[in-house]
């Protein structure tokens, strides 16, 4: 007698496929990818849809596992199951070809996204690579280029969680961080992505979770209302010259 539970099939990509697979829901998935919870309402909004359509979007996706539900009073918010989530997001956007650009909004919403966005929890975009260059460039990380190059990559794909490479903080990063106002008493893991604009490192795990919270908080970046693009306000711009070395035109793609 055989168990079902004995073997296991191969991952149903087609099941996972499906669920992103439609524009309503793939737009929903982009408005929660800085890893914030959104009611039901604005998510509508987004995906340009009915409540009643949108109701049904966010069932199919909470079904698939992409995102959970948490109630609050009357009202439901969702957010991201997780990490991995945005990861495969972000890995998906290097494949996909880019939707046309029909409106002065949209074009300015892709620059905005390819200047800095939110990877989940950390900095991404122009903004995030430059930070990331500019950490080993002064000795703060050690452990690989911050360049990715496909012909040399082992493991690494064009965009997505990194493996190729080890980072770690070195003792004069660890100056640097404590001075800037981290808590790396904590041991926050150093961990990186392939930018999917950039093609490059940004840095991630609890770092880049630390390193963001801190950008928000000295008001050097602020978040949009809906959406992963984060706005680099100018005593942003000064900030990252002064304590990293990034000239502003950098960040801007001049």
């Amino acid at each position: 007698m055989v168990h079902e539970t004995a073997t296991r099939g191969e991952p149903d990509l087609a099941w996972v496929a499906a669920a992103i697979g439609e524009a309503g829901r793939a737009r929903i998935l982009n408005a929660l990818g800085d890893g914030r919870a959104l009611a039901a309402s604005v998510l509508a909004r987004e995906a340009g849809v009915a409540p009643s359509t949108a109701s049904a979007h966010l069932g199919r996706l909470v079904q698939a596992g992409l995102i959970v539900a948490e109630a609050s009073g009357r009202h439901r918010y969702y957010r991201l199951a997780g990490p991995a989530v945005a990861q495969a997001l972000e890995a998906l956007a290097s494949l996909a070809p880019p939707e046309p650009v029909r409106s002065l909004r949209a074009a300015t919403q892709a620059a905005a996204l390819r200047r800095a966005r939110a990877c989940y929890d950390h900095m991404a975009g122009r903004l995030g690579v430059e930070v990331m260059a500019a950490l080993l460039a002064r000795g703060h990380l050690a452990g690989g280029d911050g360049r990715h190059d496909q012909a040399r990559a082992r493991l690494d794909k064009y965009s997505g969680a990194g493996r190729d490479f080890t980072y770690a903080v070195t003792e004069a990063g660890e100056r640097f961080f404590t001075d800037f106002g981290l808590d790396l008493g904590l041991r926050p893991t150093v961990r990186y992505c392939v930018d999917w604009t950039e093609q490059r490192h940004h840095l991630a795990g609890g770092l880049g979770t630390q390193l963001l919270d801190r950008f928000l908080e000295l008001g050097w970046v602020r978040r949009v209302a809906v959406g992963r693009a984060l706005v680099v306000t100018e005593s942003g711009l000064s900030g990252v010259g002064r304590a990293f070395g990034i000239e502003a035109r950098a960040i801007r793609g001049e």
